[in-house]
């Protein structure tokens, strides 16, 4: 695909200083960009790439200011970053763009209702009653089960299992591998030391714009739903358990994993192979740091948290810093008792 500078600054809604007819064929880093290339500079420390880069077309802040003039074509915006972005998800959506039809090999059945212009690739299955809105891609080897809903627009891609009667909005992505609406961890205990199974008999409903990386796992509510809302961003390999809820435009890094009946509030950023304990709530805003495990409801908004058990950020390496000290001050306590048995031993 090719494109001019000025369809470019028009979808990224920028002012070009250049030629508005330069074209290009081809996304790089400045420091790699040949001609032809589109790239970008967000970061004034990679400001000297921009007078030795070969790209034919730049996205730069609106308020950079040039020590030496530039050869490529300039496309000024207030975030170069977002714009770039904005255009790499674009391309990519126009690359991957496929037309409805349904594989020879592909199983739909007789009740399912599917609408317009939906893909349905070799070997997938769509169970009975299943409700699959216009321009859904749902890729070989996915699972669709009985009576779950696919809302427009959203990408199932090959591998993914809904199980029956869960729902997904519109404009979702689902990597591979993740499985949506397997039971809940629910198990009671008998009196001779075995475990009788509790039946799960929720389901799972994800909201719009959600994106799931690969080889998840969200369980089914034991009764009602589990809720990943709108805007949720997963990253692969996490766990999140029954009746869980996940409030809107939350991001979560990989391994993580949230216990049954945890609810994470609004706009929260969770770093990698976080651990949440049960039937806690955690407030909007939250920022959790890598490993850290947190044990309590969090109840303070748009705080920073680390470490096992979870503490407010400087807390908590305040505390490191002391634990630091502890072999200096054994070493103080085991010299001073030295000193006081020589004393004794004097007196």
């Amino acid at each position: 695909m090719e494109f001019t500078a000025l369809e470019i600054a028009n979808f990224v809604e920028g002012t070009i200083e250049g030629n508005p007819k330069t074209k290009v064929n081809n996304f790089a880093g400045i420091e790699d960009a040949e001609e032809g290339c589109l790239s970008f500079m967000a970061n004034p420390k990679y400001e000297d790439h921009l007078y030795t880069t070969k790209a034919s077309v730049l996205i730069i802040a609106d308020d950079l200011r040039l020590r030496h003039p530039i050869e490529a074509s300039l496309i000024r915006v207030p975030d170069p970053y977002l714009a770039f972005s904005r255009l790499l998800e674009e391309y990519n959506s126009r690359a991957k763009e496929i037309k409805g039809r349904i594989a020879k090999m592909a199983y739909v059945d007789p009740s399912a209702n599917l609408g317009d212009n939906v893909y349905v690739g070799e070997m997938a299955f769509i169970g009975e009653n299943a409700t699959i809105a216009k321009n859904v891609q749902i890729h070989p080897h996915a699972y669709v089960g009985n009576e779950v809903e696919i809302g427009e627009g959203t990408i199932i891609n090959s591998g993914v299992k809904i199980y029956h009667q869960c729902k997904i909005g519109s404009n979702c992505i689902i990597h591979s591998g993740t499985v949506i609406g397997s039971d809940g961890f629910g198990f009671a205990p008998q009196e001779d030391g075995t475990f009788q199974k509790v039946p799960q008999i929720g389901n799972v409903e994800i909201g719009n714009e959600v994106e799931i990386g690969s080889n998840c796992c969200i369980d089914r509510a034991t009764m009602g739903s589990t809720q990943i809302k709108d805007g949720v961003k997963l990253d692969n390999l996490i766990q999140v358990a029954h009746n869980v809820i996940i409030e809107e435009n939350t991001v979560i890094a990989a391994l993580t994993g949230i216990s049954g009946s945890t609810e994470i509030g609004k706009n929260c950023m969770i770093g990698g192979q976080v651990g949440f304990v049960g039937h806690i709530s955690i407030a909007p805003g939250s920022k959790i740091n890598a490993q850290s495990g947190v044990t309590k409801t969090i109840k303070k908004p748009n705080m920073a948290w680390n470490g096992v058990p979870a503490r407010e950020f400087k807390e908590s390496y305040k505390s490191y810093a002391e634990i630091k000290q502890i072999g200096y001050l054994m070493d103080s306590v085991k010299k001073l008792k030295k000193e006081i048995e020589e004393l004794k031993t004097k007196s």
